[in-house]
């Protein structure tokens, strides 16, 4: 999928380049893409270079909450709600522990020690599949929760924000937070319902019910303020929250013996060979998309889109952000290039490319994660998964452009 989404990426830029060649009379063009090309290739490495740093601490810190049992804690906090959305899976089984402790990486934005988790959750709910090449139910809602995102902290985000120079990198925290509830929210719901789920169970409401009720608690809370103290308390309810967490992990690896430091410095040594390992993936999506800007496609997608929503009647602000929306089911690192490359356009602070990290924030990337997942142990037939997915997906992004509205709009 990757890789014809990025080779239209190059022929796309070349039709476009030929027709303001030969009927718009702009010899300039293809001078223009190859610019891109190589100013592209320097933005990607000004953005490793700044990513080095934040995100070595950020896996450092990781790292401290993983052998601090932070994890486990999770798991134990959350294997009571799987056990009745999962009836099937036997109680005690290792899937609930795997599965379990995915989504508490997840929660917490430890990537790197979430995917081996998934993986291995996968291959457990696969010793009950009667059917070993068709997805059973619980595999497809394990997957679903995966698409949508269950994040607390999207770290990423903040980085790509602070390094492209955004006053503050967590003013959209409370935004995403509020999105991808939105859309792990619409993911149950869907799955839900296609598979008769009775959602309406002492234990499952009781999980929604402590959820809800800190979601309205926000929701009323700024509900009250002007658009200009949303941003302002967004920012300074994620920082605080991010610091407490930060001193939460330390505390609590202190309490259970952890040398801190050393623990640090290995996560730390991991989020270096992170940083450098992205650079290939970055280059290939900037370039591609800086090419195609630079063509004149990716504004004419664009503008055609905005003419269509004007038609309708509504603002138009948000469109700007749409490449990364449209991106983010297909690709990680595409969506990832689009908001980069969005912030870059536009600015970090602009509307675009506040709407731009919110959306990346707020939904997975659906085909790259059943993919990698299912294609782990064999499954063809995905039944339902992929519909699920893309309605927690398309849940997340209309979210997203509310939730910017209410705060940047």
């Amino acid at each position: 999928m990757l890789n014809k989404i990025w080779i239209s990426f190059f022929f796309l830029a070349l039709f476009s380049s030929l027709h303001q060649w030969f009927f718009l009379g702009n010899g300039e063009i293809f001078s223009a893409v190859i610019n891109s090309i190589f100013d592209m290739s320097k933005v990607t490495v000004e953005i490793a270079i700044g990513l080095i740093g934040i995100l070595s601490f950020w896996l450092g810190m990781m790292k401290i909450a993983e052998q601090a049992g932070v994890i486990n804690r999770l798991s134990l906090m959350i294997s009571p709600l799987f056990q009745k959305l999962m009836p099937q899976v036997p109680k005690g089984h290792p899937a609930m522990g795997s599965m379990t402790m995915n989504l508490s990486a997840n929660f917490l934005g430890l990537d790197n020690a979430a995917t081996p988790l998934g993986l291995k959750a996968m291959q457990d709910l696969q010793t009950l599949n009667p059917k070993k090449d068709t997805a059973t139910d619980a595999q497809i809602l394990f997957l679903v929760l995966n698409t949508s995102s269950v994040t607390l902290f999207p770290i990423a985000v903040f980085v790509y924000r602070a390094q492209q120079g955004a006053a503050n990198p967590t003013d959209v925290f409370i935004p995403i937070l509020l999105a991808t509830f939105a859309s792990s929210f619409a993911g149950l719901l869907a799955v839900a319902y296609k598979q008769k789920i009775q959602l309406m169970q002492k234990v499952i409401l009781l999980y929604f019910s402590a959820g809800a009720a800190v979601l309205m608690a926000l929701i009323i809370y700024f509900a009250q303020l002007s658009s200009e103290l949303l941003a302002q308390q967004s920012s300074i309810l994620g920082n605080s929250l991010i610091f407490l967490t930060i001193i939460a992990f330390i505390s609590v690896a202190m309490w259970r013996k952890i040398n801190v430091y050393d623990a640090f410095i290995n996560g730390a040594k991991e989020g270096f060979e992170t940083s450098i390992k992205l650079i290939p993936y970055l280059l290939a999506m900037l370039v591609a998309i800086g090419v195609l800007r630079a063509s004149g496609a990716l504004t004419l997608i664009v503008d055609t889109f905005r003419h269509f929503v004007a038609l309708l009647g509504f603002d138009t602000a948000f469109v700007d952000a749409m490449p990364t929306a449209l991106m983010k089911p297909l690709s990680g690192s595409g969506s990832r290039a689009m908001m980069i490359e969005t912030m870059n356009t536009y600015g970090a602070d602009s509307f675009a490319g506040r709407l731009a990290s919110i959306m990346q924030g707020s939904t997975e990337t659906t085909f790259y994660v059943l993919a990698v997942y299912f294609g782990s142990v064999g499954i063809r037939y995905t039944r339902h998964a992929v519909t699920c997915g893309l309605i927690a997906d398309f849940a997340g992004m209309f979210a997203a452009i509310c939730v910017c509205y209410w705060f940047f709009g």
